[in-house]
């Protein structure tokens, strides 16, 4: 739960301020990942076993976050907002994963 916990901060620390810049609001900006980071997180297991591979289950993960929080996003009046989920979303795994591979956290 600690590992969710700091990926969890991580996400939302790179996350928020794009949605923020998309002029979200707090409340959106906040939530929008609230929504699919413990589904991306707890069902990756799940959806490895069903892709068979690392890279193929980051993206099936990836994209579902990506379109519900494109959804969340325009149901709060966020112009492109598929654009924007795409930008920070992309943004929050690739320094999540540059993080990883130069410090070993999160």
């Amino acid at each position: 739960m600690t590992a969710w916990l700091i990926a969890f901060a991580f996400t939302q620390a790179v996350e928020v301020p794009i949605y923020l810049r998309a002029k979200a609001g707090w409340r959106a900006a906040v939530l929008a990942s609230t929504l699919t980071h413990p589904v991306v997180w707890f069902g990756f297991a799940t959806v490895r076993g069903w892709v068979h591979s690392y890279s193929a289950t980051v993206v099936v993960m990836e994209a579902f976050a990506i379109i519900l929080e494109a959804i969340w996003l325009s149901s709060h009046n966020v112009k492109r907002p598929f654009l924007w989920s795409l930008g920070a979303n992309l943004t929050s795994v690739t320094l999540g994963f540059a993080s990883r591979a130069l410090f070993g956290w999160p």
